[in-house]
This record gives C-alpha cells, sequence and structure tokens, in this order.
C-alpha cells in the first residue's frame, strides 16, 4: 500500500488491491449461485417447502445474531485473517451441505447446523470486509475502489444466479452448491497473499460488552451517520423487501411469470454497476448529499409496480433505482471509511449494516400476509410514502448536506 504523501498509484497496478478484487469476484460470484441455488436443492432432496424455509431461516438468524458481534472481532484481530477464517467456515459448511444433500444423508438438524453456521461465517466476514479497503489503497483512490467492488458486487449477483439457473438444468443443485463452495478458495488464498497496511494495535484487553459500547459511541456521535442508517433500515422494511415479496407475485399475475422478473432483476444490477462506473469517473463533492438525493429514486420500481406500468416502464425504474443505490452505498461506505478511526471501523460499519439484516425478513415475512388482506397497491405505496417522508427528513439535516469529501 502507498502513503498518503505519495502520488496515487493506479489501483490495476496496486498488486494487493488486484488480487482481493479478483479473489472477491469469484468468492461473490459463489455466493451469489448458492443464494439461489439452495433452495431448491433443499427442496429437491426433502420435498418439503417447510424444510426448504427452514434451512433459509437458518442462514439469515446468525446474521442478526452474531454481526455486531462480529464487529468486534473485525477490530481486535488483523481484518485479513478473520476474512480468511470466515470464508474456511463459509466454503466448508457449504461443502458439507452439497454432500449430505448428494448422497442422500437428509438430516433436518444437520441442514439446519450447517446453515446456521454458514450464516455466522458471514456474519464474521461482513465487518472486517466493509474494513479491509482502506488499509489496501491510498486515500485519493479510496472511491474509486469501493466504486468498482460495487461493480463486481453488481454483476456478481446477476451473473452468479443466471450462472445457477442455467447449470440446474443440467446438473443437480447440491452439485452447483458445490461449485459454489469451491469459488471461496480463490478469495481465500488472494487474501493469504496480500499485505494491507498494519491494522492499529489493542493496548487494553477488554470485554465483548465494552467494545460494543465504544463502538456504539463512535458511531452514534456522528448524527449525519445514525440518520442515514435508519434510512437506509426503513428502505429494507417497507420498501426493499415488500418489492422483493409483491414483486415476483404482480410480475406472475400481470407480466408473464419468471422471465420478465428476471430481466427486472438483472436491470437492477445494470444500472447499479453503470452507477459504479460513474462514480470512478466524476466524485461529488459532497457525497451525502448525492447520495440522499439519489434515494428518492429508490421508489420508482415501487410506483411502476404499484400501478402496473408497462414492463418497459418497470425495467427502466430498476435501471435507475440501480444507479441510485450504487451512488448511496458506494458514497456513504467511503465516508464511513474516512471518517471513522480505523480501531473502531468495524464495530461501526457492523452496526449501519445491523438494521438492514435485522428488519429485512420482518418486512418480507408481513409483505405478503398484509397485501392479502389489502392489496399489493396500498403496501407498495405505503411504503412510497414512508420512504418520501424519512428521504426528506434526511435531506433537512444539516450534517447530511454540508458534509465535504
Amino acid at each position: 500500500m502507498s502513503t498518503a504523501s505519495e502520488a496515487p498509484p493506479s489501483l490495476w497496478r496496486n498488486r494487493d488491491y488486484t488480487y482481493f478484487v479478483f479473489g472477491h469476484a469469484t468468492s461473490i460470484f459463489g455466493n451469489a449461485m448458492a443464494t439461489v441455488v439452495l433452495a431448491f436443492a433443499v427442496l429437491a432432496a426433502t420435498g418439503s417447502l417447510t424444510n426448504m424455509g427452514l434451512v433459509l431461516a437458518a442462514r439469515i438468524v446468525p446474521l442478526v445474531l452474531f454481526l455486531l458481534v462480529g464487529g468486534v472481532i473485525g477490530d481486535r484481530l488483523p481484518r485479513r485473517l478473520v476474512m480468511v477464517a470466515a470464508n474456511i467456515v463459509r466454503a466448508s459448511t457449504q461443502t458439507l451441505l452439497a454432500l449430505a444433500l448428494l448422497t442422500g444423508f437428509i438430516d433436518l438438524w444437520v441442514l439446519l447446523g450447517l446453515s446456521f453456521i454458514n450464516g455466522i461465517g458471514e456474519a464474521v466476514f461482513t465487518p472486517a470486509y466493509n474494513s479491509l479497503t482502506p488499509s489496501l489503497v491510498h486515500p485519493e483512490k479510496l472511491s474509486d475502489a469501493n466504486a468498482f467492488l460495487n461493480v463486481l458486487n453488481s454483476v456478481a449477483n446477476v451473473a452468479g444466479p443466471a450462472t445457477a439457473a442455467v447449470l440446474v438444468q443440467f446438473i443437480a443443485p447440491a452439485s452447483v452448491l458445490l461449485i459454489g463452495a469451491g469459488c471461496f478458495v480463490p478469495s481465500i488464498l488472494a487474501l493469504l497473499i496480500i499485505r494491507p497496511a498494519a491494522q492499529a494495535k489493542r493496548v487494553e484487553n477488554t470485554s465483548v460488552l465494552t467494545d460494543l459500547r465504544e463502538g456504539w459511541r463512535a458511531f452514534s456521535a456522528h448524527t449525519w451517520l445514525w440518520t442515514i442508517t435508519v434510512q437506509f433500515t426503513m428502505f429494507n422494511l417497507v420498501l426493499w423487501a415488500p418489492y422483493l415479496v409483491l414483486g415476483p407475485a404482480t410480475a406472475d399475475r400481470h407480466y408473464g411469470g419468471a422471465g420478465p422478473w428476471g430481466i427486472v432483476l438483472a436491470l437492477f444490477g445494470a444500472g447499479a454497476a453503470a452507477g459504479g462506473l460513474a462514480l470512478m469517473v466524476r466524485k461529488p463533492r459532497r457525497p451525502l448529499l448525492v447520495a440522499t438525493i439519489a434515494t428518492f429514486t429508490w421508489t420508482a420500481p415501487c410506483i411502476a409496480i404499484a400501478l402496473i406500468a408497462p414492463i418497459q416502464v418497470v425495467v427502466a425504474c430498476a435501471f435507475i433505482a440501480g444507479v441510485s443505490s450504487a451512488l448511496f452505498n458506494t458514497l456513504v461506505i467511503t465516508t464511513v471509511q474516512r471518517r471513522v478511526p480505523p480501531e473502531s471501523l468495524s464495530r461501526v460499519m457492523s452496526y449501519v449494516t445491523f438494521g438492514a439484516y435485522s428488519v429485512g425478513p420482518i418486512g418480507l415475512a408481513i409483505a405478503g400476509p398484509i397485501a392479502e388482506a389489502t392489496s399489493i397497491a396500498v403496501v407498495l405505496g405505503v411504503g412510497v410514502i414512508c420512504q418520501l417522508t424519512v428521504n426528506s427528513i434526511v435531506l433537512a439535516v444539516p450534517s447530511v448536506r454540508r458534509l465535504r469529501s
């Protein structure tokens, strides 16, 4: 890594960042495949929708339970090695899951246990991942580095499920799950090779609760940070979760089913990739102001679906929302990485992401029943109104409008 006093090198002449990007690309691709195919693998092996739901839930629950602890671990230990250990856990449990399903060793408690441990690995990995990039690149290249990682994530989240959908036509879903587990290997090797800048050493041995309190103080000390976190949490509860449930339902009734809905999701990913690339070309001087203004377009796909607009309009709205999602994610993460002390960065990032992980499942669970009691248009309409209100409140916060990059 270069020091701040040196001329910033190109990202692609930075050996550590290049290796990190390559490794992360393979792991996120494999994880995206697994996220889709796990449901089909369990369903094919057990024939039970209930078992499928339980196994998927067992993977999500640890993200809520252990994410904050993962932030503590990421600040206590070398983040690179934390990510290595977490990826080994994720790859191992996914491999065992695939082998259990392939060999017919179908014990529900075993499947639940492996999924739960896999979720713990992701909970530990996420805060360390969100905190590693500043130690790999020159400070002036941090925004570009985050923008390109966002592009990678967007492409992988489209390509992974698409690849899985093709592969399951020829091989068993559990075999695709095994391939996805193998995609973690390049990431593990890359993380073992890279040499990030030295992480601040802790001078005191404190309890986990003390570390969590210190992380909370670092998080809550910035009005702009907790305000935007509340905004993003509300988005996941009232807008994104209902969109994920009611969007496919509307597509099935009015747009021709899974095919058109797949195009909507693909265009959202394409928009996110375009937004990330745009930030590599031009960087706003007031990042949080731009990020918050961009969030108003998050409502566009929900409005289009609620009105049962032509599919071309829904696709266009999804693309626009994807662009704004990339702008928001990249600008906020870069701002946090620049403004929060490195020694507490993982804990702060865990608080930032905790809200989204904790309320997302609630939104997914209640969107369907409420829509059945009222209508899809009512649920999405209420979500749009809530989101526009929250966005307007955040835009009125002085520290959000005035903070400069």
